[in-house]
């Protein structure tokens, strides 16, 4: 069997500050941008990496959720509990400081972990935690 990561989602509450985030701070490029019913799904991801992608959604957008859901989704989105994501670069120092020039919501600075890895975390604009490790 022959299975790779091909797409993810995360959810979004406002589209151009999500995207302006994962395009003009994380590099990324945007690879489709859909408008349907006052929403929008915006698909991003590493420009080497044409394969991977992200895809950008509003939590209202599932049929299925209630409102009661739809509140509790927001509420954890906004403490960064509900959706994450682990992004890896050769040179974390480097993620960094382009993180900070960018003012982005920095939840840990780079530091060793116990357990082996070196990472920092950050928050993107919807709340997503998004911890990057450092990788050869």
């Amino acid at each position: 069997m022959n299975l790779r990561i091909h797409v993810t989602f995360l959810p979004h509450e406002d589209a151009e500050t999500s995207m302006a985030f994962f395009r003009d701070v994380l590099d990324f490029e945007v690879r489709n941008d859909v408008g349907y019913d006052g929403m929008r799904w915006i698909t991003v991801g590493p420009p080497d990496q044409p394969d991977t992608s992200i895809v950008l959604f509003p939590p209202a957008a599932d049929p299925g959720i209630t409102p009661e859901e739809l509140t509790v989704v927001r509420e954890m989105m906004a403490k960064g509990t509900f959706s994450s994501l682990v992004l890896a670069t050769s040179d974390l120092d480097e993620v960094f400081e382009r993180l900070q020039r960018h003012d982005a919501d920095i939840v840990q600075e780079p530091i060793d972990q116990d357990y082996g890895v070196r990472d920092c975390a950050v928050r993107d604009p919807a709340g997503n935690m998004i911890r990057i490790q450092e990788r050869e």
